[in-house]
């Protein structure tokens, strides 16, 4: 150990999210879940192969009228 180890800090919000957890142990699973069921999607890579091929180059300015 050395001398100038300082004791480990842990900030106000890192000890009630430690608390909460302690008090909910099924906090954990419901986080997995609503996570899954939000952000854990399968992708469709043929699908977006075929999405990125059928884009158009934009036009430098945008606005400008090519007609």
């Amino acid at each position: 150990m050395s001398i100038f180890r300082r004791p480990d800090y842990q900030s106000d919000a890192t000890q009630f999210i430690n608390q909460l957890k302690a008090q909910r142990p099924e906090l954990d699973n419901q986080q997995q879940a609503g996570r899954a069921l939000l952000w854990d999607k399968q992708v469709d890579s043929e699908l977006w192969r075929d999405y990125r091929a059928g884009r158009v180059a934009q036009q430098p300015y945008v606005y400008q009228n090519h007609g």
